[in-house]
C-alpha cells in the first residue's frame, strides 16, 4: 500500500517537474519572441533621428573638433590665469654649488607667473574663444544634417516600400490583362498588337518592381548604418508627416532664418572674432604692434563685415526660395490627391458596370493600373514636399526642434 502511494507520489512529482520544465521553457520561448519583437519593432520617425544623432560617426567627429578647439581656447586663456612654477633651480658645479642664474640655491623655490594687462594676447584669448564658439556652431551643422538624412532616409524608405505594395497589385492586374488578352487574340477577337502591349506594361512593372527592391535594399542599409544598427537587422517604418510643418509667412521665416540659420551665427561669430583681436592691435599707445598690422586688422574686420552682409542678403533669398518650393510641391501634392480620387470613383464606378455584367475585365483591370499609377504619382508628390519642408526646416534653424 505504501509502495504504490510512494509511487503515486513520486509520478506526481515528476508531473510537477515535467509540467515545471514546460513552463519554463515556454517562458523562454516567449521571452525570446518579446525581445525579438523589440529588435524589429517599428520605428517611428523621431526614433530614427535620436539614433543617428546618437550614433552619427560625422558628429562624433565634429564633436571631437570642437573639444580640440575648445583646448586651444583654453591655452590662450591660461596666460590670464595663475601659473605656479615649483624646483630646486640648482646646477652641479666644482665648488660650491650655484643656482642656474647664479646665487646660492634653495632647497625648495616657488615662482607666480601671471599677465595682467596684455592687450595684443587678450585680443587673441578672445579671437580664439569667438573660434570655439564658430566650431560649436559647426558641430551643431553636421548634426542638422545628420537629422536631415536620416529623416529623408526614413521617408522615402516608406515611400519606396508603399510603392511596392501598390507595383505588386499592378502585376496582378497587368497579368490578367494578359491573359485575357491572349485568350480573345487566340479566338481571333483581339489584334495579336494588344498581346504585345499588354506584354510590354507587364514588362514594365517588373522593371519597376526590380527598382523599387534594388532602392529598398539600398536605403535599408544606409539607414541602418546611419543609427548604428547591425547590418542584418530588420527595419520597420511607417508613413508619417514631418511634426511641426513650417507654414509662416515667407517674411516670418526670413526672421527666423536670421535668428538662427547656424551658417549666418559662424559667419557672425567670425566677424567678432575679428573684431576683439583688431580692437586690441588699434590701441597704439598699449600695443606693440606695428602700423601695418593695424591696417591688417582693419581690412580684415572690413571682409567680415562685407561677408556678413552678403551672407545675410543670399540666406534672405534662400529662404524665400525654399519657401515658394514648399508652396509649389504642397500645390502640387493637392493636384495628386485629387488625381488619385478621380481614379478611385472611376475605378468604382467601373466595377460596379462590371459586377452588372455590362463592363468588360479588360477596362476594369486597367482602372486598376490607373489607380495604382496615381498611388505612386501621389506619394512622389509627397515626399517630394516633405524633402522641401525639411530643407526650409534646416535654413530657419528649427530642424532639431521639429524633430528631438
Amino acid at each position: 500500500m505504501n509502495r504504490r502511494a510512494n509511487a503515486s507520489g513520486d509520478r506526481r512529482s515528476g508531473t510537477g517537474y515535467a509540467a515545471w520544465i514546460a513552463l519554463l521553457t515556454l517562458t523562454c520561448i516567449s521571452a525570446v519572441r518579446a525581445q525579438d519583437a523589440g529588435i524589429s519593432r517599428k520605428l517611428t520617425l523621431k526614433e530614427a533621428v535620436t539614433l543617428a544623432v546618437g550614433n552619427s560617426r560625422d558628429l562624433a567627429l565634429a564633436r571631437l573638433h570642437y573639444d580640440l578647439v575648445q583646448r586651444e581656447a583654453g591655452v590662450a586663456k591660461a596666460a590670464f590665469l595663475p601659473n605656479f612654477y615649483t624646483g630646486t633651480g640648482a646646477a652641479y658645479t666644482n665648488g660650491f654649488p650655484l643656482m642656474s642664474g647664479g646665487g646660492v640655491p634653495a632647497i625648495f623655490s616657488l615662482s607666480y607667473d601671471q599677465q595682467i594687462f596684455n592687450p595684443p594676447l587678450k585680443g587673441d584669448q578672445r579671437a580664439a574663444e569667438q573660434r570655439a564658439e564658430g566650431q560649436r556652431l559647426s558641430m551643431e551643422g553636421v548634426r542638422d544634417t545628420v537629422m536631415v538624412r536620416a529623416a529623408l532616409e526614413y521617408l522615402e524608405l516608406a515611400k519606396v516600400r508603399h510603392a511596392q505594395e501598390l507595383m505588386r497589385g499592378e502585376r496582378l492586374s497587368a497579368g490578367r490583362i494578359l491573359d485575357s488578352m491572349r485568350e480573345r487574340a487566340a479566338a481571333g477577337r483581339e489584334l495579336p498588337i494588344e498581346v504585345t502591349r499588354a506584354q510590354l506594361t507587364a514588362a514594365r512593372i517588373e522593371q519597376r518592381i526590380a527598382q523599387l527592391e534594388d532602392r529598398e535594399d539600398s536605403l535599408s542599409g544606409e539607414l541602418r548604418d546611419i543609427m548604428g544598427l547591425p547590418a542584418d537587422q530588420p527595419i520597420e517604418v511607417s508613413t508619417e508627416e514631418i511634426p511641426g510643418a513650417a507654414t509662416e509667412e515667407a517674411k516670418d521665416l526670413v526672421s527666423q532664418a536670421m535668428a538662427n540659420n547656424i551658417e549666418l551665427k559662424q559667419v557672425e561669430t567670425e566677424r567678432r572674432a575679428r573684431e576683439e583681436f583688431g580692437l586690441e592691435v588699434r590701441i597704439p599707445i598699449f600695443a606693440s604692434r606695428t602700423t601695418s598690422a593695424v591696417a591688417f586688422a582693419r581690412a580684415d574686420l572690413n571682409e567680415a563685415d562685407l561677408l556678413l552682409a552678403k551672407k545675410r542678403s543670399e540666406l534672405s533669398l534662400d529662404v524665400r526660395r525654399k519657401a515658394r518650393q514648399v508652396r509649389e510641391t504642397d500645390l502640387a501634392g493637392e493636384v495628386a490627391r485629387l488625381e488619385l480620387q478621380l481614379s478611385q470613383e472611376n475605378l468604382r464606378i467601373l466595377q460596379v458596370q462590371f459586377d452588372q455584367g455590362r463592363g468588360s475585365l479588360r477596362d476594369l483591370e486597367a482602372a486598376h493600373l490607373e489607380e495604382n499609377d496615381k498611388w505612386l504619382s501621389f506619394l512622389d508628390a509627397n515626399y517630394a514636399r516633405q524633402q522641401a519642408e525639411l530643407e526650409l526646416l534646416r535654413t530657419t534653424g528649427q530642424v532639431a526642434k521639429v524633430l528631438q
